[in-house]
């Protein structure tokens, strides 16, 4: 059993499916004893919007198949379906999921600014759909955050994010606290560097629209106002995808990785180059310094912190290696190692980029990736320690063979949009509007399609045994199976 403080505490009775992850104190009963009511909202929030963006998905890949994509002639229909997986599987997915690990180590609170926090960012989540199917509705692919320019739709998006900041600061109150199942320690503060950075964001995003001029068309406006609260949020991004390796890490060995110091060191060599964010506006938001500063600023504020932290986790899986008798500790290792693979691999791509080719989202699906697979399998551990009876052997065992597959699938697209990249196809064209000549970029497209459609099938397969798992938080029945009352007995 881990001696890390994320270990679960040891079951008080017999579990009622075999090889289990042991049970918090049987003291609680239901389904919120397990699991606080802030960070389950959350939760479902972030997985339901991987259901609607992977729908999308399909859409999106079709787009960009050569043979498929020339028999519809409407590349709007592939963009506006781009846009909105988009910010559903990168905005929504992602800060939902922050949102609700920074509820899990804050405790049950319920304070009133939470739950209003969280029922405007749902309600931003639905008018940002019902803003997509209005009619005169136009798709702008800006960088980082992509819109649709409609009112409803921006009004969505940004109730969305106001939504998600009155709960990170209102988690951010909370001292972090050992929770069943949840990760604490160098976890914790991570994950709330993630919230300090989504908070900086949203500064950099208000210091950049007061520095932007009338008159601008939309693409200018949409794509420099997002410019550098974007390069903020992929800090957010990277400290929470960290946070979460540290908690792979002491569930798969059973020992801390950094400890509080060193994680506050790592953290805080992270966040803090980004604090000078808003001031790089001071000369106008059209001006170099902003765009090319926030473009510096990541380069060389992520990268170096990110890749000492993988070889850190890396040499720690080698000296330790798994913990004996914990069922989750392969799922763990597998975890970590994909989200690591692909976020190297994305650095690599990264490197590669000299102009607006596939090169460019080659790298940041490789990295956003990275991202994702860290956050599968951070999900997986929280469904085993909401659930009184864990997790299935043959569960844990699909859990670790999705997060593979849905690895090679992200690896094989990303490996694909670079290939074109390297044959020069541009970026951001779809159907009618991509001009493929040369049989580099034929490769290129084709084996990105299928790289793209084995991801989406590994993501299918996720949302079916996390939705599955979720039954129990909701459903009075399951609860009753997965949660049993101890004094029934």
């Amino acid at each position: 059993m881990p001696a890390s403080p994320v270990a679960f505490c040891p079951p008080a009775v017999a579990p009622a499916r075999p090889v289990v992850v042991a049970s918090p104190a049987p003291v609680a009963l239901g389904a919120s004893a397990f699991l606080p009511v802030a960070a389950r909202r959350w939760f479902v929030l972030a997985v339901g919007s991987l259901v609607v963006a992977g729908c999308l998905s399909i859409s999106v890949v079709i787009g960009r198949i050569p043979g498929v994509a020339r028999f519809i002639d409407d590349p709007l229909f592939f963009k506006r379906c781009l846009v909105v997986h988009v910010d559903l599987a990168l905005v929504v997915w992602f800060y939902a999921f922050i949102a609700g690990l920074n509820a899990l180590v804050a405790g049950q609170r319920r304070a009133f600014a939470g739950t209003a926090g969280f029922v405007i960012a749902v309600s931003g989540v639905v008018a940002m759909m019902a803003g997509a199917l209005m009619r005169g509705a136009q798709p702008v692919l800006a960088n980082y955050v992509p819109v649709i320019d409609h009112p409803l739709f921006l009004a969505g998006l940004g109730g969305f994010f106001v939504g998600t900041l009155v709960c990170l600061i209102e988690s951010l109150g909370a001292v972090p606290r050992a929770f069943p199942g949840a990760p604490a320690g160098e976890c914790a503060t991570g994950l709330q560097a993630s919230a300090v950075a989504f908070v900086l964001a949203g500064a950099t995003w208000l210091a950049t629209r007061a520095c932007l001029p009338d008159g601008l068309d939309p693409w200018t406006k949409f794509e420099f106002s997002a410019w550098g609260a974007g390069h903020v949020l992929q800090v957010a991004n990277a400290a929470a995808m960290v946070a979460v390796w540290l908690w792979l890490l002491a569930r798969a060995t059973g020992r801390p990785v950094l400890g509080p110091r060193g994680a506050l060191i790592a953290f805080g060599a992270l966040v803090a180059p980004h604090l000078v964010m808003p001031l790089l506006t001071a000369r106008g938001a059209l001006d170099t310094l902003y765009h090319t500063g926030a473009t510096q600023l990541m380069r060389w504020g992520i990268f170096p912190v990110v890749s000492v932290m993988l070889v850190l986790g890396v040499r720690h899986l080698r000296r330790h290696g798994l913990a004996a008798g914990e069922p989750l500790a392969r799922l763990a290792r597998a975890g970590f190692l994909a989200s690591a693979a692909l976020t190297a691999l994305g650095f690599i791509l990264g490197a590669c980029i000299r102009g607006s080719t596939t090169l460019v989202p080659a790298h940041y699906h490789a990295s956003l990736g990275g991202v994702t697979v860290a956050f599968m399998t951070a999900a997986y551990l929280v469904c085993a320690g909401a659930a009184r009876s864990g997790l299935a052997a043959s569960t844990i065992t699909s859990a670790r063979r999705q997060l593979g597959v849905f690895g090679v699938g992200q690896t094989v697209f990303a490996l694909g949009f670079g290939l074109g990249g390297l044959y020069g196809l541009g970026r951001k064209t779809y159907a009618g509007e991509q001009h493929v000549r040369r049989v580099g970029e034929y490769v290129g497209l084709g084996v990105m399609g299928v790289g793209g459609l084995v991801a989406t099938v590994a993501g299918v397969w996720f949302l079916w045994l996390v939705l599955r798992e979720m039954r129990a938080w909701w459903s009075p029945r399951a609860a009753a199976s997965v949660y049993p009352n101890p004094n029934s007995s």
